[in-house]
This record gives structure tokens, C-alpha cells and sequence, in this order.
């Protein structure tokens, strides 16, 4: 617990009104996306970097924990005080787009920026920032640096990591770094950058971000492939993609999600639909976009699909973006409870990814409707059971684990998006070596020996 000295010193550095220890204020910064709660001993709203500084310093010298937190977002449980300690918010005052420079295309910003204002900022002045998580519209920046976030783009212009060209990061003892260079080219020293990307707040705390940005293309066309199953779908991806096309986005959905749309929303599908495949295709000429599109469709067809849609226009692009953007929601006919996992694996391994987790869901009588990112190999499967049925959650998480082990004896990951935190501690194991995990333990030491920085995250 903290004591009454230690409020009053947080209180000098941020002010009265920043340090907030009332039921209310614990409470709300208490939980995550996973709807696990853990109630913090205070919440403290930092100004600016110097006072991060200030804060860090005193909470290292006195042992204390704290978790740094964005906008709370996240499915793993990263932004939540298990050991109690302090939550420091960076949402309120560290939310600046500090410059968007039209030469360098580079944006400069502070953590808690939101990543659909990032985007818009610097659509306006013709440029893209591509990263698109789900919850680009309240998750921060500083948030998507920490997990490495993704989204629907990141099959054609890849992930956060992508596009930090530097940091600006407080260190537990208060010393004050930047890692990396505002230069496309930069081989000096180790990779700093690179280490803290994905760090889920357990090394430092991100106090600003330099952002690479890209020219905006002018033309976008949406199209949607109909499977009678989802192998035909998952082949028709990899086919696709070696076959020159390019797409922005290529978003998949299986026959338990097209049955979802269709009963519970009604969404205009074929009885025979078992699959779909959407996206996007982008470039700045027609002759492009079209190239794009004919292989996608040639692929497609090679593969089983019976029908290939391209929107004529922005109300049928919506039309088919809107199964995508409801299979969460349609799924839960299937249960109440939603156990939700983002794996990722090699593309060509789609097909058996997909086999096995619908055999393991057998297996445990349970059902696991899957839907996701098939151009980058993210599948997020939702393992869907009664949550007031004791036996029937702990069979889906047996599920869960086998599922885990599955993606990895297929070369693939525990997550492509969410990140480990809490949830996924358990199973660092299954991935990663006994002296892979050591050499996380020391990188974890050499930045914060005293151990403070959101303990109990990561399996460190």
C-alpha cells in the first residue's frame, strides 16, 4: 500500500487535483478490455516528460509499482495494477499531435494521442499513417507502440513497429533516453526502439513517438469473395498473394460467423456461403486497381469461390464491410461468454491452423467461430461457451491451451495483436525457450532492476 507521504510527494510534483486516490477514480482505472479488475492505490495524471521524470524516480527509490495506461483498451490485461500501486493515466494532458512535417513525412506525437486523430491530422494535409487497429478510434498511440498493434492494413503496409522511426522514453530510475533517429537510415548503437516496441510498459514509459508517414493513394475499391468453404478461402489467400496481388486489407470470416450474419443480423448471404473474403485494394491509377482486382478474382475462382463482388461505389463498399465489422458482435448467438485469442501463423499454414482448431473445439465440445486478418495470418479465434457453466468455461480454456500449442508447432505466435499482459503469461512457455526467457528476464532487469514497471505482465 501507499501511505500518506508518498501521496503528498506525488501531489508536489503533479499538483493537488492530479493525484486521485477517491473509490471512483480507483475503480475506473481498475480494469481493461478483459474486464478483469485490479484497483490501483492511486491514479496520477502526469503534465509532461519531466514530471514522468519526477514520478518514476520517487516510485523507484521507494519500491513502489506502477503501470503506465493509455486509454485501457486492450484484451490481455497490460493496463491493469496487480500489485496495486500507482496507475500513471497519460491520456489526459499527453495527448498532443506535436508536429506533422510535410518534408520529412514524419509525425511527431505524444502517447496519448488517439489513433484515428493521429490518422486524420495527417490525412488532411495528403498524407497516411496505415496502422488500423479495431479500436483505432479511442485506443492511443503510446497504446499501439506498447502492444505493436495492427489492424485490417497490415497485410500490405505492415504493423506500429513499421512506422517508429523514434522514442522518447523515461526509464524507471527517471533518466530520460531517445531511442532512435528522425533519418530513414540508422545502424548506430543497438536498437532501442526496436526493444521497447511490443515492452508492454514493463521497460519504460513512452513519453513521445516520431511516426514515418506515407503519401495518401487516391483511388480505393473494396471487393468480397463467396466460399462454399473455408479451406477453398484460406488457399485462395496465399494463391493470391504470390500471385502479385497486393491488397490492403484481406479479411476473412468462417462458416460459423456467415451463419452468425445471416440468422442473428441479416446480412444478405447465400444458403451455400461458407466463407468470405474482403478487403481492399488501393493504388493512384485505375489500370492499378484493376490489376489488382483481376488477380485477386482469377485467384479466387481458381480456388472455389463461386461469386466475386467489387463494390461499384462507397454505399455497396459499406454493404460489404459490414459483415466484416460485425462478426464480434454476431457471434455471440453462440454463448455468452467469449474467449478471445488473436494467434498468428505462416499464411501457407492457414488451411491447417483452421482444421485443427475446429477439431480441438470438437474435442472439448465447444464452439469456436473464427474470423480475422488472413493477408498477414492473424486469426482471431473466439472460443464460445456459458459463462455461468463452470465445467463448459474450464473445457473452453482447455481448448484454448491446446489451441495455443497447435499455432506454435506450426511455426506461428501466441498473438499478433493483443500482446501477452496477464492472460497469456501462462503460456510463454509453450513458445519460447527456457533460455529465451532468461534473456527476457535480463532485458527486463537491465532496464528496471527494482522490478516496478507493470509487474506481473509477460511472464517476467
Amino acid at each position: 500500500m501507499i501511505d500518506a507521504k508518498h501521496i503528498e510527494f506525488l501531489k508536489n510534483i503533479v499538483g493537488e487535483e492530479d493525484v486521485k486516490i477517491d473509490k471512483p477514480h480507483l475503480r475506473a482505472y481498475s480494469y481493461d478490455a478483459t474486464k478483469e479488475h485490479y484497483e490501483p492505490d492511486a491514479v496520477v495524471f502526469p503534465a509532461d516528460e519531466e514530471e514522468v521524470s519526477r514520478i518514476l524516480k520517487y516510485c523507484n527509490d521507494n519500491k513502489i509499482a506502477i503501470v503506465p495506461r493509455g486509454a485501457g483498451s486492450g484484451f490481455t490485461g497490460g493496463a491493469l495494477p496487480v500489485n496495486g500501486g500507482i496507475v500513471l493515466a497519460l491520456e489526459k494532458y499527453m495527448n498532443k499531435i506535436l508536429e506533422i512535417d510535410e518534408k520529412d513525412m514524419v509525425a511527431v506525437v505524444q502517447p496519448g494521442v488517439i489513433n484515428a486523430d493521429l490518422q486524420k491530422a495527417v490525412e488532411e494535409k495528403g498524407l497516411f499513417y496505415p496502422p488500423d487497429p479495431a479500436s483505432m478510434d479511442y485506443s492511443t498511440i503510446g497504446g499501439n507502440v506498447s502492444e505493436n498493434a495492427g489492424g485490417m492494413r497490415a497485410a500490405k503496409y505492415g504493423l506500429t513497429k513499421d512506422y517508429v522511426m523514434s522514442l522518447k522514453a523515461v526509464l524507471p530510475n527517471g533518466d530520460i533516453i531517445r531511442a532512435g533517429k528522425r533519418t530513414i537510415k540508422d545502424v548506430a548503437g543497438y536498437n532501442v526502439a526496436g526493444i521497447l516496441i511490443a515492452s508492454e510498459g514493463t521497460l519504460a514509459v513512452i513519453t513521445e513517438i516520431t511516426m514515418k508517414l506515407l503519401p495518401k493513394p487516391k483511388l480505393k475499391k473494396t471487393y468480397m469473395g463467396i466460399f462454399e468453404n473455408v479451406e477453398q478461402a484460406m488457399n485462395a489467400v496465399y494463391k493470391s498473394l504470390a500471385g502479385g496481388a497486393m491488397p490492403v486489407a484481406m479479411e476473412f470470416m468462417d462458416a460459423l460467423v456467415v451463419k452468425a450474419l445471416r440468422e442473428k443480423l441479416g446480412v444478405n448471404l447465400p444458403d451455400w456461403a461458407g466463407a468470405l473474403l474482403v478487403g481492399d485494394v488501393d493504388g493512384n491509377v485505375e489500370e492499378e486497381i484493376n490489376y489488382q482486382l483481376h488477380i485477386l478474382e482469377k485467384s479466387f475462382k481458381e480456388e472455389g469461390a463461386k461469386e466475386f463482388k467489387i463494390a461499384a461505389n462507397d454505399e455497396e463498399a459499406n454493404e460489404i464491410w459490414y459483415a466484416r465489422r460485425n462478426a464480434s458482435p454476431s457471434i455471440t448467438m453462440y454463448g455468452t461468454k467469449k474467449i478471445n485469442e488473436d494467434i498468428s501463423v505462416p499464411r501457407s499454414k492457414l488451411p491447417d491452423a483452421l482444421n485443427g482448431i475446429y477439431a480441438i473445439a470438437e474435442k472439448y465440445n465447444v464452439l469456436a467461430p473464427c474470423f480475422g486478418h488472413a493477408g498477414d495470418g492473424n486469426i482471431h479465434v473466439n472460443v464460445m461457451v456459458d459463462g455461468s457453466k463452470e465445467d463448459e468455461v474450464k473445457r473452453g480454456y482447455e481448448a484454448v491451451e491446446e489451441i495455443f500449442k497447435l499455432v506454435v508447432d506450426l511455426g506461428g505466435t501466441l498473438s499478433g495483436e493483443h500482446g501477452i499482459g496477464l492472460s497469456k503469461a501462462p503460456f510463454m512457455k509453450l513458445a519460447f525457450s527456457d533460455a529465451e526467457l532468461n534473456l527476457f528476464r535480463k532485458i527486463k532487469n537491465a532496464f528496471d532492476p527494482n522490478g516496478i514497471l507493470n509487474p506481473g505482465k509477460m511472464g517476467l
